[in-house]
Formats: structure tokens, C-alpha cells, sequence
């Protein structure tokens, strides 16, 4: 998680494996436009941009996951995605984000009081926008976040209000080492 105080920024830098990024709460800005809440973006490796937030976010941030090979630069506006049912998963609707042959990103909705069941060759990750779920006996809130591996099973249970949830399968498979800094 990173927090930009308003008019605060980082200075130009370069994501040597790529970064991606889910804004959870106010605007994040680069160069490349602003972002409102609920906007997904991926900067792929070798991006160059100039963050900052002149009224201040919250942002979900995940580095160095992507093939160092990938150029495809993502911009998704949260308030314009399109959720569909999800099939053989009653009670979830998907909004897709990316996909590729090494990951698949998506946001999902899962109704109240629903069980979810979900196998995991690949591994998978969750982060908790909305609501609440339970999975392995503990209670996952707004910003919380989950890490299965590889043959892992998501069974988890829907809070009364539901659940949105930032959801990143298949890369676990393929995860990379950043290099080391001078040490």
C-alpha cells in the first residue's frame, strides 16, 4: 500500500520489471492522466513516469511480476468497467483488466452470503476493495489482502454487505527475483 499525502510526488524513475497498481482511494496523476478511485493501470518494463497526487491517494502497488519482455501499457477507468456473471461461479461477476498468457487481472463481485470455491493451479492473490469475506478462518476487510500458491483453494464466505475484490492469478509460476541494489 502507498499513501501520497496531497501535493506530494515522487520524482521521474524507470520500472525495470514493470509495475502495476489499483488506486483504492482519491486521484493518482503522472503524466499520462489522472486516475480516480477504483482505476487499474500497468506500466510495463523499461515505463519512465513522474507520480504524484495533488489531492492525495491510496494506491495498491505491485512491482517487478511482469515479463521483462512485456510492453503493453494498461489504463482501465474503475467506473467504466463492464462486470459480467461468472460461469460455473454463482453469485461473482467479473470485470476483466488484463490477460495475457502468463496472468490473467480482474476485478470481481461476489454477492452477499455467497460461499466462493475456487482452485488454484497457478496460485492467485486477492485484495479486499469492498465489503468482507472470510477465508481460513480469518476475517478479510477493505484492504486486506490474500496470497494462495501454486495448487492452492480459495473457499471463502461472503459478508452480508458482499465483496469487491482486485483478483491476479497465474503469475505466481512465474515469479522473478529483482536484481540486488549496491549493497
Amino acid at each position: 500500500m502507498v499513501r501520497y499525502a496531497p501535493a506530494s510526488s515522487f520524482s521521474a524513475h524507470t520500472h525495470g520489471g514493470g509495475e502495476e497498481f489499483l488506486v483504492l482511494d482519491g486521484v493518482f496523476q503522472d503524466e499520462h492522466g489522472d486516475y480516480p478511485a477504483g482505476s487499474y493501470v500497468r506500466n510495463p518494463s523499461s515505463s519512465r513516469h513522474t507520480p504524484g497526487s495533488a489531492s492525495g491517494c491510496v494506491l495498491f502497488v505491485k512491482l517487478w511480476q511482469f515479463d521483462l519482455k512485456d510492453r503493453t501499457p494498461v489504463r482501465r477507468d474503475g467506473r467504466a468497467l463492464v462486470y459480467t456473471h461468472a460461469q460455473d461461479r454463482p453469485g461473482v461477476e467479473i470485470a476483466p483488466l488484463f490477460r495475457d498468457n502468463r496472468e490473467e487481472v480482474r476485478m470481481e463481485r461476489w454477492a452477499p452470503n455467497t460461499s466462493v470455491t475456487l482452485g488454484l493451479p497457478d496460485g492467485g492473490e486477492f485484495l479486499v476493495v469492498d465489503g468482507a469475506l472470510q477465508e481460513g478462518g480469518e476475517r478479510f476487510a477493505p484492504q486486506s489482502w490474500l496470497r494462495l500458491p501454486p495448487q492452492g483453494r480459495l473457499s471463502a464466505t461472503v459478508g452480508r454487505h458482499g465483496c469487491t475484490l482486485w483478483v491476479k492469478t497465474g503469475h505466481l509460476r512465474h515469479i522473478q527475483v529483482p536484481p540486488r541494489t549496491g549493497e
